[in-house]
């Protein structure tokens, strides 16, 4: 903050634009790290004022693990983040330490664009616009620093290479989470139908590494029709390094749901040859489907747009857990239920959402087990209950 007052004195004199002679501005885009919140990389602008001895990183992304029901703010997309600025050299150390790579693109701006750049930063760094309501998509620390370096050139951002269709969200996430399968399964159990859309230009530059590709093709078009490369030098200005990876879980979420079809299987054939049920093994199934539901089902009520209509909603959902207890009792007295039915519908339901969405990994195997389990259920009671 110390530093930035000085950029902030500067900008309120009366100088003229040549003053920006000696300003370099340029945007900053950082390697993947190994931890969840960093495996999709960070963005931040450095600015160089070489006549007032200042080197800053500009840094959209600052944010407290120690805020209150930090996690649980994230997921319902009600998470605040700040606009933070570090010496240059603090920010290099950082990521050097990591083991991360950053690349620097200067920015080929004119004095005049350069001067109201540097007025949008010190309106940015004011108490009251520092903070704002983070959305991974649409708002974020890349998209925010995109924003003001577009919004502040006389001209217009071309991107020659623009298609008419770009992968969509859900995609877009997977290009970067493929080594942390159990982050990819999170994300993909928690994105709903609107994530499958394809994105726009616009839309697809919310992830780094997107962003530092479109600028490094990208041309300003100027209002007098000459156009010129919007990025005049690009580097590495910290080359990878070694990053300490985390062996995490070490089955995948597939393998998972492989042991638990194998376990129904096994049940459901120990049943059929004993002609017993083991009904605190459904009792388990269902606790657990409906734990796993009441992630899903609050999702609905997240600020995060692509969140709110999750057909995965028909697999896992809070309503088991209302009728776990009941469906116990009536398996100990051999009494007839009928809810296997329902629940046998809804697993269908599911497999057929799976045309309009895409489901996270081992969901189809999982919807596969209970749908067995429903179907062995509906067979024994008409088999072998008293009766039927």
């Amino acid at each position: 903050m110390l530093i930035f007052s000085n950029i902030r004195a500067y900008a309120q004199e009366k100088q003229s634009f040549a003053d920006t002679d000696s300003v370099r501005i340029s945007l900053l885009t950082c390697a993947p790290g190994t931890e969840v919140y960093s495996l999709y990389g960070h963005t931040a602008v450095r600015y160089t004022d070489y006549g007032k001895n200042i080197d800053v990183a500009i840094n959209y992304g600052v944010f407290s693990f120690n805020k209150p029901f930090f996690v649980l703010r994230f997921i319902f997309g009600i998470t605040d983040y700040e606009m933070g600025i570090v010496p240059f050299d603090y920010f290099c150390d950082e990521y050097r330490s990591e083991g991360r790579w950053v690349y620097q693109q200067e920015l080929n701006l004119t004095n005049e664009e350069k001067a109201e750049m540097r007025r949008a930063f010190d309106n940015n760094f004011l108490p009251e616009n520092r903070t704002y309501r983070y959305n991974y998509f649409y708002d974020n620390c890349t998209t925010r620093p995109r924003d003001i370096i577009i919004d502040n050139i006389k001209g217009a951002v071309v991107f020659p290479d623009a298609k008419e269709e770009y992968p969509s969200y859900r995609e877009l996430v997977h290009s970067m989470n493929g080594n942390a399968p159990w982050a990819r399964f999170g994300n993909d159990l928690l994105l709903g139908v609107k994530s499958d859309k394809k994105t726009d230009l616009q839309e697809q530059q919310f992830l780094p590494l997107r962003l530092m590709e479109d600028f490094e093709h990208a041309k300003i078009k100027s209002p007098d029709g000459t156009t010129r490369p919007l990025v005049i030098k690009s580097s590495y200005i910290i080359p990878a390094g070694a990053q300490e990876h985390n062996s995490g879980f070490p089955l995948s979420p597939s393998a998972c749901a492989w042991i638990i079809f194998a376990l129904v299987i096994i049940i459901s054939a120990f049943e059929l040859i004993t002609k017993r049920k083991l009904w605190p093994f459904d009792t388990l199934l269902l606790i657990l489907d409906g734990c796993v539901g009441i992630i899903i089902f609050l999702m609905f009520f997240s600020e995060h747009p692509t969140t709110s209509t999750n057909l995965q909603i028909l697999l896992f959902n809070p309503l088991p857990l209302f009728f776990a207890y009941g469906i116990a009792k009536r398996a100990i007295k051999k009494r007839y239920e009928p809810l296997w039915k329902y629940a046998a519908c809804m697993l269908v339901m599911f497999l057929i959402g799976g045309f309009f969405q895409s489901y996270a990994e081992g969901m189809y195997i999982l919807a596969l087990s209970l749908l067995i389990r429903c179907v062995w259920n509906i067979v024994y009671q008409n088999r072998f209950l008293p009766g039927k």
